[in-house]
């Protein structure tokens, strides 16, 4: 555990963060399981949107949102 107050307050905020952060990465991995598992219209369309809004947010990064979109894309199209 830390020492210093500056990091002990580190720790608070870094819990705050990712108590808030982990619904939204929960529920963008359920949508995007959905979408591989069962690719159509709708189910593409709702993990795209969580994709974004993840990455909007700053959870994940840009090029791991590209790579998502990516491989729910090309399970649309080989359906």
């Amino acid at each position: 555990m830390a020492n210093i107050k500056s990091a002990k307050k580190r720790v608070l905020v870094n819990k705050t963060k990712k108590d808030q952060n982990l619904p939204i990465k929960s529920t963008m991995k359920t949508e995007v399981k959905k979408a591989i598992k069962n690719p159509s219209e709708e189910t593409v369309k709702e993990a795209y949107k969580r994709i974004d809004k993840a990455k909007a947010s700053g959870i994940i990064k840009k090029n791991k949102a590209a790579r998502l979109k990516s491989r729910v894309a090309k399970k649309l199209n080989n359906k």
